[in-house]
């Protein structure tokens, strides 16, 4: 009796909750609730606004005289309600900061409205929690006013805390508590603001220590003209004037105590390398004392200097130290609150695929399953005598009897004496970026360029090396999620690289793809000297810039073998160890990573001239850091070529909607069972594993290149060698009686400026690159500036106006 009533009682609370559900599931009534509670907040925010210029008579309602007393006037806008209501909560509660309160009904109402998508819950929070700590500082910094703006501004809530805690620990340390109160509130609401609070602290304290330390050096500079101002004292004076070595000797005695002084609070600045004879003839010029003595300390001052180089070295992140690396806070953390496979489904595709293999006679041993973020894999152990073969060949069979989209069969696994049968997951799971970059895994990997793909079957992270690639060749059908993984290989990168290791050449033909990074040109990009946009669109351009690539890769080239070393790795750690002069033209090396999207494009419009140059950096560019990653939705032969395929070992095969193209791509079927979405096949050695991609949106992107692109930043873009056409013309093959209208005004510009820079002329005619180009051949055939330099402007050969108007006029009369 008692168990029905039990069920009696949960069948009616079951109903209770349904019909609560169908009350806010009623449109009807969702409108209605949603139109209150707007206007509402728009009534509250009203009376607490006018209560701001009308709290002397406002003030004085009370809750009694709401309903009577019907001749009392007040000035609130709300009327005695809202009089009454704004007293309460400003004078008695929480001061002017309740202004943000009325916002939460509004959103509240937008929401049951459906113009607001997604929780509000953490909306709702973060406004009480700003109404509190806007009430707790505003009381602090205004409670010794008194009167209104003593008690109102903080309300009666910040006035009675802030007094509490100025009792507990002084009024010193509730400042601090109240700082370090409204600090963490801005930093919670807003996380690009840490980097700001983190730069305003790094020059706060900065500042402090450069004080200090000029008053240490003035304490000790005056210390030592104490000690060295011999003039001042006779019986040290008359020994230098005599020739008694002794005297000397001991005179010397007293300027090895100096030099020694000096010598400790040497400071070096890193970021340039040291300038070793500078360092020798400054300390000797001080330690000069007087006409009639000269001090040489050669080997000693040798000994420190390599005693500094021991311990010295050079830092490439200096010039931007006060860089910060992306925060995870601005990727969306996609939380998947389901498990996308029940035991029971796994049960029910075991039971089938044991009975379709029953049905051709094939019996297996064991079967275990493996749930992965969009497929499941079953690995099953035939039994003995069974073929392989005989199994492959049921591929659609059992993909018929699971009613699945697609599942590939993999016989056998690879270093396992299992078959496996991917079947794809009914619910597929959503991989985020956030949670890849937030992994262990990737935090603490120490590859040289890692890139996070996603997740494997087993629930994985995957990464790979970009510098042992060395190149990477991604392809797959329009809609497949090529994009996205050329994002999440381009975020990783930034989340795990400063702008000086790294730089990106960014190839978009499509023009839409890749324009998010241009935010990150004076940070992460580089591009040709003349180039006006960072992002490469034009195939002209892109041509240029890969003929500039080669023309880098042969320097870097020559670079390493002044150096004896073999790859970039080991020149950049003899350049920091400062093994290397920067004045024989060594300089530090980033990496560069080449990112083409729609290469199939860039192959029909320009062919060989394109494959050319990516031939030569595929072949010879991996050892000096110069990687190249393509991206192609048109995987055929004629675009994927032998030389492409032979020099990019490490492939990417997103959906395609054939076996062929899975072939041309990877050299073997499997990519044309994906099931999409993000369902990739990585081909970076002898196996294949199927990775699900990690999903990153476009807002993630802006935010991330905002985060970056609002930092300070280098001058310009990573110049790459200017590159200059085989078969172009001369200067002397330049005609100048057929000049360029603008070539006079160009001529003077150049004059002005000193600058023979292409890009100086584009921008300031707003004209093209070619048309730029030949104006800058005929000054340089007519002697105005000098031959190109690789990436520097050229040498401007006329240093005034008056013997530029003399060559002008010789021109004119020929």
């Amino acid at each position: 009796m008692a168990k029905k009533e039990k069920d009696t009682d949960v069948e009616e609370s079951g109903s209770k909750n349904v019909s609560n559900d169908s009350l806010f599931k009623d449109e009807r009534i969702r409108f209605t609730i949603g139109l209150f509670l707007i206007l509402l907040g728009f009534y509250f925010f009203l009376s607490f606004f006018s209560f701001l210029f009308t709290w002397k008579v406002d003030q004085s309602i009370e809750w009694v005289s709401i309903f009577s007393s019907a001749d009392q006037k007040v000035g609130n806008w709300g009327g005695k309600l809202g009089a009454s209501l704004s007293n309460q909560f400003i004078n008695h509660w929480f001061g002017i900061s309740v202004l943000a309160f009325p916002f939460i009904f509004m959103v509240l109402g937008l929401k049951l409205l459906k113009f607001i998508r997604g929780r509000v819950t953490k909306f709702v929070f973060k406004v009480l929690l700003g109404i509190l700590v806007g009430s707790l500082t505003l009381g602090f910094l205004f409670k010794d006013l008194g009167g209104y703006l003593g008690s109102g501004l903080g309300g009666a809530h910040g006035l009675c805390v802030s007094e509490w805690l100025s009792s507990i620990v002084g009024k010193i340390g509730a400042a601090f508590i109240v700082l370090i109160a409204l600090v963490a509130y801005i930093i919670y609401i807003l996380p690009k603001s840490l980097y700001h609070f983190q730069s305003g602290t790094y020059y706060l304290f900065k500042t402090i220590g450069d004080l200090l330390k000029s008053g240490k050096q003035k304490e000790v500079n005056s210390d030592k003209h104490d000690k060295v101002d011999v003039g001042q004292v006779d019986v040290e004076k008359e020994p230098a004037q005599t020739s008694d070595g002794n005297h000397i000797d001991e005179l010397d005695d007293v300027y090895d105590e100096t030099d020694n002084a000096e010598d400790s609070d040497i400071e070096l600045d890193i970021d340039k390398p040291i300038d070793f004879e500078e360092s020798v003839t400054k300390t000797i010029t001080e330690s000069e004392i007087e006409d009639n003595f000269t001090i040489e300390r050669n080997e000693e001052k040798e000994v420190a200097i390599s005693e500094i180089n021991e311990q010295e070295l050079y830092d490439p992140t200096l010039e931007l130290s006060n860089y910060q690396k992306p925060l995870i806070e601005l990727l969306e953390d996609y939380k998947n609150t389901e498990s996308p496979v029940t035991n029971e489904m796994l049960v029910e595709n075991k039971n089938k695929i044991v009975e379709t293999l029953s049905h051709y006679k094939i019996q297996i041993d064991k079967i275990k399953a493996t749930i992965g973020p969009t497929v499941t894999l079953y690995e099953i152990v035939p039994a003995p005598g069974v073929r392989i073969s005989k199994i492959k060949s049921l591929e659609d069979d059992i993909a018929l009897s699971l009613s699945a989209l697609g599942i590939r069969i993999i016989a056998p696994i690879p270093g396992k004496g299992t078959i496996g049968i991917e079947v794809p997951n009914q619910y597929p799971e959503v991989v985020s970026m956030h949670s890849i970059i937030k992994s262990q895994k990737f935090q603490e990997c120490k590859y040289d360029l890692a890139i996070a793909l996603g997740k494997t079957i087993s629930n994985e992270i995957f990464i790979l090396d970009l510098a042992k690639l060395p190149h990477l060749l991604v392809a797959g059908a329009t809609g497949q999620g090529k994009s996205v993984g050329l994002n999440a290989i381009i975020t990783s990168l930034l989340y795990k690289k400063h702008p000086s290791e790294i730089k990106f050449v960014l190839v978009d033909p499509k023009m839409v793809e890749l324009t998010l990074y241009n935010k990150l040109e004076r940070h992460f990009l580089a591009k040709l000297p003349d180039a006006e946009e960072a992002i490469i669109t034009d195939t002209q351009k892109v041509i240029y810039t890969l003929n500039s690539l080669s023309v880098e890769m042969e320097e870097r080239y020559k670079l390493l073998n002044l150096a004896k070393v073999r790859t970039i790795k080991e020149y950049n750690q003899k350049f920091v160890a400062r093994r290397l002069n920067p004045n024989n033209g060594h300089r530090y090396l980033p990496y560069i990573v080449v990112v083409i999207d729609e290469f199939a494009d860039l192959i029909m419009t320009a062919g060989r001239e394109i494959e050319m140059p990516l031939g030569r950096l595929a072949q010879k560019a991996r050892a000096i850091g110069i990687h190249l990653i393509i991206a192609t939705q048109r995987p055929s032969t004629n675009i994927i070529t032998g030389v492409i395929k032979a020099n990019f070992p490490a492939r990417i095969a997103f959906r395609v909607s054939s076996m062929v193209d899975s072939r041309t791509i990877l050299d073997t079927p499997g990519a044309n069972n994906l099931i999409g979405r993000g369902d990739m096949l990585v081909s970076a050695g002898s196996d294949l594993v199927r990775v699900q991609c990690a999903f990153v949106d476009i807002p993630e992107i802006e935010r991330i290149t905002d985060f970056i692109g609002n930092q300070p930043g280098y001058p310009h873009a990573y110049e790459l060698p200017e590159y200059v056409p085989e078969g172009q013309d001369s200067p002397i093959d330049i005609d100048l009686k057929r000049r360029d209208e603008l070539f006079e005004d160009a001529a003077r510009l150049v004059v002005q400026t000193q600058s023979g820079s292409t890009s100086l002329i584009q921008r300031k005619f707003s004209i093209g690159y070619n048309r730029a180009g030949r104006i800058m051949d005929q000054l340089e055939a007519a002697g105005i500036v000098g031959p190109a330099d690789g990436g520097k402007p050229r040498q401007v050969l006329i240093v005034d106006e008056v013997s530029l108007e003399r060559i002008l006029n010789t021109l004119s009369v020929d």
